[in-house]
């Protein structure tokens, strides 16, 4: 097994969930923002099942003896329009399967079955954040801007409504 090649797939791995979680908790922050919770709290969950990945891959780094580069692949873009957003994410994450994919060949072609396994696993995770982008992309092409609006009507009917010691 070549350890340096696996710590290098696995760095480039940490990189691009870097980048994913800044990007998906900016979305979160500006939806959030604008009232649409149930895609605030999509992008947020999606943003921490990355940071799960990121610990898997860097516990693998450290099994293997390398060092841990905790370097995003890319800065965040400054996206504020939901549907944009969702298709970055759903664009991200097609890219994060197949890349992994790759990385999971690479690994079995350089006989570390542990690091392949564990990109493999994060495979399946991916495929369910492209699933959940796409059928919150879907919702929003089908019902429009009201989709959103019903969103932020919900969240101001919470907000407004009594608490148990008001009734």
């Amino acid at each position: 097994m070549n350890r340096e090649k696996s710590v290098e797939l696995l760095n480039k791995a940490i990189a691009e969930e870097l980048t994913a979680i800044h990007q998906y908790m900016y979305f979160h922050f500006v939806l959030d923002d604008l009232g649409y919770d149930l895609l605030a709290s999509i992008f947020k969950k999606t943003a921490i099942d990355e940071m799960l990945h990121t610990e898997r891959f860097a516990e693998r780094i450290l099994f293997l003896g390398g060092e841990i580069e905790m370097k995003p692949a890319r800065d965040i873009e400054h996206i504020r329009d939901p549907e944009k957003m969702l298709e970055w994410a759903m664009k991200s994450e097609e890219e994060a399967i197949d890349m992994y994919n790759e990385f999971a060949v690479e690994a079995t072609n350089n006989r570390d079955a542990g690091t392949k396994q564990i990109f493999e696993s994060v495979i399946a995770d991916e495929e369910i954040h492209y699933d959940n982008f796409s059928i919150e992309y879907e919702n929003l092409k089908k019902f429009g801007k009201e989709y959103l609006s019903q969103q932020a009507m919900e969240r101001s009917k919470r907000i407004g409504a009594p608490s148990k010691g008001q009734q």
